[in-house]
């Protein structure tokens, strides 16, 4: 019984039985525009999605879904992305709690942590942070939508709200065919909504930091300070290169002025790393556009939040890690800190993880299908870090392509909390050690 009840498991259960209830929900008559009930798959592939904050569809979810599948899909997404945030802050707590006072302790203080006690206090917390985000941002664009593209009032509060909820919590889904494509020059919509996306994506841990010191930024812990910089560094920096390798594609940036040039270069940065929304055709950008993309999706966002992928400080702590190694340095640091040699470890871990989840994802579609390998590619990483964004080939897919992906969809999400929860918790120091030895690298 115990095992039954281990947080890891119990969250994993709680994503799936929310994905069952999604699907049977969505397979009524009455969620869908026509009023016939959805075939099972493309119940469960939406449902999937939306749990998971992924936004990758089958179907066109403005038309295929009535007004009630529509709500559903919202509340399912809503549901993924709260419950992911306050699930993986609660399980920090539970590892912490897991730990000797000591330990405890000195952990706190190192981390500047959550304190240990405080889990109804990091509920309401989140709940506050997610509800004020997505009212606000809500507001905003309903506002634009109303005035500045002549929606009619009921609509544009609905498009408003269910983007703002999207975007907040990084899942990309969509009322618009082309998803955000007709707005690629409306600086009202496009930023809010970048906005969204990074507040959602830089996590929970971050904001608990930086509200409890503020006006004392020196002493921020090394994860506020690595999530910071990371994402600053691959948002602008991934402007840049979409920038150089599109500026004169006629098919993307090529025909827009140099506002709009910089603008849909930011947003499509902020969208690769797990949010979804696209404001330019990602089928007719350049194949190293497609390449930039592959990276950025699988990085992600920040830890606890609703963003995916192996996560900004993994990635981050890796460059350290490789960096010390350069340099023939026996510790990994950044500012003033060291690097413990088992966040080292969990990071290599959840790298090859989630590399090999990849490369298994990809060579199963390939085997099923004819499509270009650098399209199902880009499909897989997408799906595995919850992105959402798409050449377009989603819904060409077999049948076991599609479930490949909602496989990859629920690993992505669920496991990355499980598998970071499960490193923790599983820590046993031994009572004795082997010789040493050093086997030849490279």
């Amino acid at each position: 019984m115990g095992k039954l009840l281990h947080p890891t498991r119990t969250v994993a259960l709680a994503f799936l039985l929310a994905i069952l209830a999604g699907t049977g929900l969505l397979m009524l008559p009455m969620a869908s525009a026509s009023g016939a009930s959805a075939p099972w798959l493309t119940a469960f592939f939406t449902s999937v999605s939306a749990v998971c904050v992924t936004g990758l569809v089958i179907v066109d979810t403005g038309t295929h879904w009535s007004f009630f599948g529509q709500l559903v899909i919202m509340l399912l997404f809503q549901l993924g992305g709260f419950g992911m945030m306050t699930a993986a802050t609660l399980l920090g707590l539970m590892v912490n709690r897991s730990l000797r006072l000591r330990t405890r302790l000195i952990t706190q203080v190192e981390t500047h942590s959550i304190g240990l006690g405080d889990v109804s206090g990091v509920a309401r917390m989140v709940f506050l942070v997610t509800l004020v985000a997505e009212l606000v941002l809500a507001a905003v664009l309903s506002a634009r939508f109303f005035w500045g593209h002549d929606m009619p009032g009921p609509q544009a509060l609905w498009h408003g709200l269910f983007h703002s909820v999207s975007a907040f919590n990084n899942a990309g889904f969509s009322l618009n065919a082309d998803s955000l494509v007709g707005y690629a020059g409306d600086a009202w919509v496009l930023m809010p909504i970048a906005l969204g996306i990074v507040l959602g994506g830089i996590g929970f841990p971050v904001f608990h930091d930086i509200r409890a010191r503020l006006n004392d930024p020196r002493h921020w812990s090394l994860h506020t300070k690595l999530t910071l910089t990371g994402t600053a560094a691959l948002l602008f920096g991934g402007a840049l290169v979409l920038l150089l390798f599109e500026w004169s594609n006629p098919l993307t940036l090529g025909p827009m002025g140099v506002a709009d040039k910089l603008l849909s270069a930011t947003f499509a940065s902020v969208s690769a790393r797990t949010a979804g929304f696209n404001s330019l055709d990602i089928g007719a950008l350049t194949h190293e556009s497609w390449a930039l993309h592959y990276f950025l999706m699988f990085i992600g966002g920040g830890s606890a939040g609703t963003a995916g992928g192996v996560k900004v400080g993994t990635f981050l702590i890796l460059v350290l890690l490789v960096y010390a190694e350069i340099r023939g340095r026996n510790d990994s640091e950044a500012f003033g800190r060291r690097i413990s040699a088992a966040a080292q470890r969990q990071a290599i871990t959840v790298l090859v993880l989630g590399s090999s989840m990849v490369v298994l994802g990809t060579l199963f579609i390939l085997r099923g299908t004819d499509l270009p390998t650098d399209e199902v590619i880009f499909e897989v990483i997408s799906a595995f870090g919850t992105v959402g964004l798409s050449t377009g080939i989603t819904a060409e897919l077999p049948a076991s392509g599609q479930i490949m992906l909602t496989i990859l969809m629920y690993v992505g999400r669920v496991g990355t909390i499980t598998l970071a929860a499960s490193l923790a918790m599983g820590h046993v120091r031994a009572n004795y050690r082997y010789p040493e030895e050093h086997p030849i690298v490279g």
